[in-house]
């Protein structure tokens, strides 16, 4: 290692004079140190101060610049050092580079083997959105026919088309015309290369989607060329193209005027013979991205009928089987978006059996907090849009009740305040039936605790109260009404600040004296 430190002194001289032979031997000891231990290498260059030289000796006629940007891309292999390299330059000037020298094969590779580490850091990419990679990168790739030659394009352009700017700048430099002529080139080969190339090349081509711009782009109004072929994945046999063509689907289902184009174009009934192919033993990765595209497109109101109308909930609960989660949760996700304000939907759901036995199932999955909170969403859902006393009765025969009560105890205000409007529901549709539910699940208590907490948002402070005053309608909740002195807590309120919760306050303390 004496050797590499009077290496590093040599190199800082002959870099100022640039003495050929002398600065290709010092480069030459210092790539097969770096060869021999990367990592004791890499930290004497940087405690040697010379990193800085590397980027005066990245110019573009120089006999050493392949070497340069080699010893680079090494120490690139090393996180402390990273971000170093990023502050001094080194993109930027690589990015030309690569420009000037793409005929040069061996400096393309270490620019290459160079961006691949330094793309993952989040400070680079501002740093390459900067310069014009993503022109730099397609051109390099249409030229590419060798799989690993597109296979190191592939690993500089996932990372960075995690960012929104250079997703559109790789859109806007038809990088998707390109993965697009490689999926159909790809699509029926069985050669491993191959296989590997099409997911690579539709995974990416999904990515690019993730942004709003790059998205809004290739979409076109529906009309889009990329649109259409994406389109024509999803009744494709490979599992690779219907899993990226329902994920693409489901991005562009990212707003109203999208979703609304793509249900009167006829993409539900494609998506629903997508999951009829996977009831069976179907692929997870395609039945939840399916339920993904079908949940966004249920998002816009003027869908909903629609999608209730074309037979979407028949062909989702066909997957209230799955023991996957992120099947469950998807599927949960979907069906509370179509009952949204859609009471008959909401009707007929919620007195189906053994749907409602899965939710209160769910309800438990304590090591999926996902779908625990969608089942416990879903459950209040069918109460709030049906207000319908079959619905209540059904839930209410299953043990539902006593998770809606624990869901008034969420830490997340949205889903207290509708366990709080669905447990009002039932008390003022249903109380007899649920009666020995509520008192069992403490639900008194709870609402005791949630009008003396500080903390309480208004609303749940307010829909509390209304709660209170349709529970004592029963004989026995009355008595718990009574004996936990509401009145103290509920007096307290008709000075609070929002409006709406002192005057239900003042008509809750009218109630609880008239009543006592």
């Amino acid at each position: 290692m004496d050797n590499l430190s009077d290496t590093l002194k040599k190199l800082k001289i002959t870099a100022v004079d640039r003495t050929e032979d002398s600065l290709e031997g010092c480069l030459d000891c210092l790539l097969q140190a770096l060869a021999q231990n990367n990592m004791e290498t890499s930290e004497k260059i940087q405690g040697s101060g010379i990193l800085q030289l590397f980027a005066s000796l990245l110019i573009p006629q120089s006999f050493c610049t392949a070497k340069v940007a080699n010893i680079i891309a090494e120490v690139a292999k090393n996180d402390s050092l990273q971000a170093q390299l990023i502050n001094m330059g080194v993109i930027p000037t690589l990015v030309k580079l690569l420009g000037i020298h793409c005929q040069n094969a061996a400096l393309t590779e270490m620019c290459l083997v160079a961006f691949g580490n330094l793309a993952e850091l989040e400070s680079s990419k501002e740093q390459f959105a900067s310069t014009n990679i993503a022109e730099e990168l397609v051109k390099l790739f249409k030229k590419q026919i060798e799989h690993d030659k597109r296979e190191m394009i592939f690993e500089v352009l996932a990372p960075l088309a995690e960012n929104d700017a250079i997703k559109l700048q790789l859109v806007e430099a038809g990088l998707v015309e390109c993965l697009l002529e490689i999926v159909q080139e790809k699509v029926d080969s069985d050669k491993e290369d191959d296989i590997a190339e099409l997911k690579t090349a539709s995974d990416l081509m999904v990515l690019l989607l993730l942004g709003d711009e790059s998205m809004q782009k290739l979409f076109e109004g529906g009309k889009g060329n990329v649109f259409q072929r994406v389109l024509s994945w999803i009744p494709s046999n490979n599992h690779q193209l219907q899993l990226a063509g329902a994920l693409a689907i489901a991005n562009f289902a990212r707003n109203d005027g999208n979703c609304i184009h793509m249900v009167d174009n006829g993409i539900v009934e494609k998506l629903m013979d997508l999951l009829d192919r996977h009831v069976e033993d179907g692929n997870v990765t395609v039945q939840h991205a399916a339920l993904s595209a079908l949940r966004n497109l249920a998002i816009p109101v003027v869908n909903k009928a629609k999608m209730l109308s074309a037979g979407v909930t028949e062909a989702v609960l066909k997957f209230l089987k799955s023991e996957m989660p992120p099947v469950q949760f998807k599927l949960l996700g979907t069906l509370r978006m179509l009952i949204d304000a859609q009471a008959e939907a909401a009707e007929q759901l919620g007195k189906n059996v053994k749907l409602v036995e899965r939710l209160v199932e769910w309800c438990e999955a304590k090591d999926h907090a996902g779908v625990m909170g969608e089942s416990n969403r879903l459950l209040s859902a069918l109460i709030r849009h049906s207000k319908s006393k079959d619905v209540i009765k059904t839930i209410v025969q299953s043990g539902g009740i006593k998770h809606l009560v624990t869901m008034a105890t969420s830490e997340h205000v949205i889903m207290q305040n509708e366990a709080l409007v669905a447990l009002a529901l039932i008390a003022a549709l249903e109380l007899g039936t649920a009666e020995k539910d509520l008192e069992s699940a403490k639900l008194v208590q709870i609402l005791h605790r949630l009008l003396a907490d500080e903390r309480s948002a208004p609303e749940i402070k307010y829909n509390s109260m209304v709660l209170i005053c349709a529970l004592i309608g029963s004989e026995s909740l009355h008595k718990e009404v009574q004996d936990l002195a509401f009145l103290d807590v509920v007096s307290k309120l008709r000075s609070h600040e929002n409006k709406s919760v002192a005057q239900q306050a003042s008509l809750t303390e009218q109630r609880l004296t008239v009543e006592s």
